[in-house]
């Protein structure tokens, strides 16, 4: 009788330190779209243009409290300029989602998939990811902060690797002060 207690006991301790001692599995975090921002900024010769655009989805993966990975989808036919008002805001608007820019009728979602995430602080964190427009996809660099539930990420995105080629000095000669830089901003602050 004490033998088979003691190998109750053994077998539950052995159990307990098991699973306390078994990694977590990733946590998904979901991220509120409502509440979190996308903001753009484009620049060309004579100025620049901002507004903002939705996340459809998004999601943040954390091995504790220790990002590991994220995903986002971005509604494109939500994107609009805050820098202007009336009859030349709704051209830019117009004009940035025809097939000269983004394309948004066929092309209605972008998409980032981290493929890796680099602490570089307590943090701070340099992530690599797939970053998808016009069914085009390239590799991204940035940084990103997490603090509590949110997270601030800020990205250069060069256009024309995406077939995005309106008024690009990399695609057409001779444009002046009608060149459109390649690069554009973008800042992105998360709630989850």
């Amino acid at each position: 009788m004490k033998k088979s207690a003691l190998s109750l006991v053994l077998a539950v301790f052995t159990g307990v330190t098991t699973m306390a001692s078994t990694p977590v599995d990733n946590e998904v975090k979901q991220v509120k779209t409502t509440e979190s921002t996308v903001t753009w900024k484009g620049y060309k010769v004579t100025g620049s243009h901002h507004g903002t655009i939705a996340l459809k989805s998004g999601s943040l993966i954390f091995d504790g409290d220790k990002l590991t990975g994220g995903e986002f989808v971005v509604d494109m036919p939500t994107l609009v300029s805050n820098d202007l008002q009336g009859e030349y805001k709704g051209k830019l608007e117009g004009h940035l989602k025809s097939d000269d820019f983004f394309g948004v009728d066929a092309h209605p979602t972008s998409k980032l998939v981290f493929t890796s995430v680099k602490a570089t602080g307590k943090n701070s964190y340099e992530v690599t990811g797939d970053l998808t427009i016009k069914g085009k996809t390239n590799p991204v660099t940035f940084d990103i902060s997490i603090y509590g539930n949110k997270a601030t990420a800020t990205m250069k995105v060069d256009r024309s690797l995406y077939d995005v080629k309106y008024g690009s000095g990399s695609f057409f000669d001779n444009l002046g002060d009608k060149t459109i830089y390649d690069e554009f901003d973008l800042v992105v602050d998360l709630v989850f």
